[in-house]
């Protein structure tokens, strides 16, 4: 009998492996030899990832508990049983993050100057007067104290607000305005006040020159809480935050406005249902009780904070001025050398395909791009997909003003963007005020493409000139995201990018795709291809080899296929930043895989999938993961690198990332993740690498330009003495 590649024990959980990959991120925040303000910023980082973790993939978890849902995943467990692991692994997990945190970077702050007071009772006589005094000039006033009884229900607590539970007892003096109290009976009461998010978390406090003391706002209101109720005595008082399940389910084809629908939507977010209640270790048991039975926690669902609750605050200090020693020297994202000087965009396109590897270099020229089509008046229209911007994106402004100009522009606004709503919709609206088309997409499907159409008439007639990518039109996380594109006016890709947006705006489905591989639909089946080839090649005795680069693996039938593959014979060498279902090193059904995972300073977002195909080697680029959602439940354009420099340039991609000791955790038989030992090896940081690469280009063009212009301007007038 041959292997059963789809049996559970080959596959690891989706939700742990993403654990795992949190914990690599903590591990950098561990690392002594990183700078201590950027080990702050990676610690700052795995508190967000797992506030968004809880909101989504374990509140998914809790409504398939609360539903009866009992169908195993891949790897044979029960939602119950998935979230009975996932609490015990968090509880682990914050435990770690806080230790990272006060026995370890907290006296290395200390040593620098930084001084951080995690208790009001640490104050000094001074500093204790110039917090009293800001509390009532700046805090006070915003503050509003809810009391709990018979006539006020116990309030609404929105989503990761954090607030301060107090236990309080009428003082003998009393007050006017409530009933007298029996003295013996003075009955412990309940009140709350939220920690305004308008006022700064971190408050700077006076200090000697060159040292920074801050102390965080829930100590400020905690010690001055006793002001907030006069007439009761405070007996004790303590922070706490809550997380709410932030999933919702939208039914699309019984909705008339999704636009509307959207919006009532992300007001209900505020309120779901509570998944997990952080509370200040020590938390008085009576307190607890209250918020425990008040927000139907469990216990399991409880996380005890040894420190300041909600470590994303420490992504301030990472940005505190005058401290750059202590951080990591930021990178400026290069112009590439064949664009220096260049004015006119369209015409350095129709010479090749220009390639761009973010953030090495400069986004600039993709947002030059659009800005060009939107004054150029051969322009006819421009079409493009919009999935997260920034806040004050360059590219939203080139498009209204390309519509402005009386060019046609449809943009596809992606409104279903996880925790960017809000955004998308405020964009949407300005973009139809400025007199774009704007369209949501496929009913039931998400739009993660990343792809921008501008058609142009030409003296020879009418030309499309298409960028694709792997990563958002984002010009500020574009400077943080390692990604790929291409600008290129090849006609097969124009003609394909015109049948995505006439798939997107309209019912046209395109009887055929000349290059790109297109999902729902396409893409599975163009991908399952690819692979099996590569298994065709191996089993006739030709060499085989699979380089796939990507965020998350966790589709069961690419696995299984890639099993297959590596029980072929075919090569098989996987970056994959972050969750990976696959295991590696499993006798007779993945010793050909090697799985590597790159955390450094920048995110690694790009998708690269190279195929040996028996010498001619082919490569892809695009924006889906193998991920169920990325092949069945999106749409994805995955698009060919064929160009023979961008190919080799991808290429390079691969191998240096491949070569990765620096940065890079591998995978061991056992699931988990170790970095290369180093010893007698030369030291490979793959993202270090990239970045002196881009820069001596630069320095050489720079060099070139100069030479240039000497030679013009010293140039010899042959035939003189």
């Amino acid at each position: 009998m041959g292997i059963n590649f789809n049996d559970p024990k080959y596959y690891e959980n989706r939700e742990l492996s993403w654990m795992k990959f949190n914990e690599r991120i903590l591990n950098e925040a561990k690392d002594p030899k990183i700078p201590l303000l950027d080990r702050l910023k990676f610690l700052s980082i795995t508190a967000s990832n797992l506030d968004e973790f809880f909101m989504v993939r374990v509140a998914s978890l809790v409504d398939m508990v609360h539903a009866n849902y009992t169908k195993p995943d891949l790897c044979g467990m029960t939602a119950e049983e998935q979230l009975k692991a996932l609490r015990e692994k968090t509880h682990d997990f914050i435990l770690s993050q806080y230790q990272c945190f006060g026995r370890s970077l907290l006296p290395i702050l200390e040593k620098q100057g930084i001084h951080l007071i995690l208790a009001h009772e640490d104050l000094t006589m001074p500093q204790q007067e110039y917090v009293d005094r800001y509390f009532m000039e700046n805090v006070f006033p915003v503050l509003t104290p809810m009391a709990v009884d018979a006539s006020r229900p116990f309030p609404l607590v929105s989503n990761k607000t954090l607030n301060i539970a107090a236990l309080i007892t009428p003082s003998k003096k009393g007050s006017r305005l409530i009933k007298e109290h029996n003295p013996k009976e003075r009955k412990l009461e309940f009140a709350t006040v939220a920690v305004p998010s308008g006022i700064p978390r971190l408050i700077s406090l006076p200090g000697k020159n060159g040292e920074e003391t801050y102390i965080f706002l829930e100590q400020v209101i905690e010690r001055n809480i006793q002001k907030l109720f006069l007439n009761y005595h405070v007996e004790c008082a303590y922070p706490y935050r809550v997380m709410r399940n932030a999933d919702f389910e939208l039914d699309e084809e019984e909705t008339a406005d999704l636009l509307k629908e959207m919006e009532k939507q992300l007001k209900k977010r505020q309120w779901g249902e509570v998944i997990r209640l952080d509370v200040e270790e020590g938390m008085d048991a009576r307190l607890l009780h209250i918020l425990k039975k008040n927000f139907r926690v469990e216990k399991v669902a409880i996380y005890p904070i040894h420190g300041p609750i909600d470590l994303t605050v420490l992504m301030k200090l990472y940005g505190i001025e005058g401290k750059n020693e202590l951080r990591e020297k930021p990178y400026e994202p290069q112009l590439i050398p064949r664009l220096r000087g260049v004015r006119d965009i369209f015409s350095e396109i129709r010479k090749g395909d220009i390639f761009f590897q973010h953030p090495y270099d400069s986004f600039t020229p993709i947002v030059d791009f659009i800005r060009q089509a939107a004054n150029d008046e051969h322009v006819l229209a421009i079409k493009q997909t919009l999935y997260r911007v920034s806040g004050n994106s360059p590219i939203i402004a080139a498009l209204a003003k390309a519509a402005e100009n009386g060019k046609q522009v449809t943009v596809l606004v992606e409104l279903k963007a996880r925790f960017d709503e809000e955004n998308n919709i405020g964009w949407a609206r300005m973009l139809e005020k400025a007199g774009c088309h704007v369209i949501y997409g496929l009913v039931g499907l998400k739009t993660h493409s990343k792809i921008a159409l501008v058609v142009r008439m030409e003296e020879d007639g009418i030309k499309r000139y298409v960028h694709l990518g792997t990563g958002n039109y984002n010009d500020k996380t574009a400077r943080l995201y390692t990604d790929c594109g291409i600008l290129t006016c090849s006609e097969m890709m124009g003609e394909d990018a015109t049948a995505v947006f006439n798939m997107l705006s309209g019912y046209s489905e395109p009887p055929f795709w000349n290059r790109l591989l297109v999902s729902p639909i396409w893409l599975r089946d163009g991908m399952f291809r690819l692979i099996e080839r590569e298994i065709r090649y191996a089993r006739a005795g030709k060499p085989a080899r699979i380089v796939a680069k990507m965020n998350s693996l966790c589709d069961q039938k690419i696995i299984a296929l890639l099993y297959e593959a590596s029980a072929a014979g075919v090569e098989i060498q996987l970056i994959i930043r972050g969750i990976c279902c696959l295991r590696t090193g499993i006798k007779g059904v993945s010793e050909n895989i090697q799985v590597s995972s790159i955390v450094g300073t920048f995110l690694e977002h790009s998708r690269i999938f190279y195929f040996y195909n028996n010498g001619d080697e082919e490569i892809y680029m695009g924006s889906a993961d193998w991920m169920p959602r990325n092949l069945d439940r999106r749409v994805e354009v995955v698009f060919p690198i064929e160009d023979a420099k961008v190919k080799e340039e991808a290429k390079h991609i691969l191998s240096l990332e491949l070569q990765d000791n620096l940065k890079a955790y591998y995978m061991q038989e056992d699931g988990s993740y170790e970095k290369k030992d180093r010893r007698g090896s030369k030291t490979v940081g793959s993202q270090m690498t990239f970045c002196r690469e881009a820069l001596e280009k630069t320095k050489l063009a720079r060099a070139e330009e100069k030479s240039s212009s000497l030679n013009r301007q010293f140039t010899p007038v042959y035939g003189e003495d």
